[in-house]
């Protein structure tokens, strides 16, 4: 008599559609009670030795806790939903960024099972997008996600385990300054309210998007003669601050006095430090013939103006901290 929980094997039946007789099939199934469920698994053999064998295998892996009902059936896109959820319910700076990875892995692997989602289907996807002319720290990006969600998966019992995932190596070291006779010919061909968001990059190496173009007035300590970024703004959400040195605070007293000057014409109150006609970031989404400055030429130049400012300021190694208690950091010139 089979022992309880010892599972059985047995071939499926089937009728014929052309004849209508009742045959049975070749390979053996294998079938087990788990948690009061009875679940099948084809073992894909004709041999009974080798699917008592795949039998035993499937009865430690129950015993062991490593089993994942279902798991079989989990599929990228429902890996991709775990990831994108997780990055929404955290609130991450970084989700368009994170979803536009997730465009790009669906393009390959849509519909794909996660089991089949091996280190060798892993490799084709990075040649897929060599050939695509995507550079290796993009592709990177993309394998990383591709591992956040295995990860993800693995804890919500949706997968039973990771593929080896390889990264590439990564030859991006920027090199060369941006010297201050390079950037002043490029100022002098930009739009009076471009001039200042770019000048403040340069001294800043801030990012412009989140960094810069959300400044509004009150994080302009004229006084003290601070520059804030405020917790939870930054990428590590740690708060700092820059000191305004007398080229940093030159432009900004420049786009105050043009700010009360355009809050007097109009009447209305205006908090952005940047903007156009008193309306926000629209100084640098596009000029009057439909160009965006800001993604063609500001990335450029935040980095190589971080690297022409920690050249130029000896002190940039050892910034003055903030006074303790406030919770903000200084900014560390590059």
């Amino acid at each position: 008599m089979r022992e309880r929980g010892s599972g059985s094997l047995f071939r499926e039946k089937y009728r014929d559609k052309k004849t209508g007789r009742l045959k049975v099939c070749r390979t053996w199934t294998m079938k087990l009670w788990v948690g009061g469920k009875a679940l099948k698994r084809p073992s894909e053999t004709t041999s009974r030795a080798v699917a008592n064998k795949k039998l035993e295998q499937w009865k430690a892996e129950v015993r062991q806790g490593i089993y994942v009902p279902d798991a079989d059936q989990t599929r990228f896109d429902d890996l991709a939903s775990l990831l994108l959820d997780e990055y929404r319910a955290n609130g991450r700076k970084s989700l368009d960024r994170m979803e536009d990875a997730v465009d790009h892995l669906r393009e390959f692997f849509a519909g794909c099972r996660a089991q089949a989602i091996s280190t060798e289907r892993t490799l084709a996807y990075v040649r897929h997008r060599q050939e695509q002319q995507a550079a290796n720290a993009t592709i990177n990006r993309e394998l990383a996600a591709l591992k956040r969600m295995f990860r993800l998966g693995e804890k919500a019992g949706r997968v039973v385990r990771r593929p080896y995932i390889a990264m590439l190596q990564e030859r991006n070291a920027r090199t060369g300054f941006f010297e201050r006779s390079e950037f002043d010919a490029v100022l002098a061909h930009l739009p009076v309210d471009l001039r200042a968001v770019f000048e403040v990059t340069y001294i800043l190496g801030w990012r412009v998007k989140s960094e810069i173009l959300t400044r509004q007035w009150p994080h302009v300590d004229f006084r003290s003669g601070w520059l804030r970024l405020e917790p939870g703004e930054t990428k590590n959400d740690e708060g700092r601050q820059f000191p305004l040195t007398p080229d940093l605070r030159a432009v900004l007293e420049r786009q105050r006095e043009r700010t009360i000057a355009r809050e007097q014409t109009t009447g209305a109150v205006i908090p952005w430090v940047f903007h156009r006609a008193g309306m926000r970031r629209a100084a640098v989404h596009r000029h009057e013939d439909g160009r965006t400055p800001d993604r063609e030429h500001l990335p450029a130049l935040r980095h190589r103006g971080r690297g022409h400012a920690q050249r130029r300021r000896g002190e940039a190694a050892n910034p003055p901290r903030h006074p303790a208690g406030s919770g903000l950091q200084c900014c560390s010139i590059g």
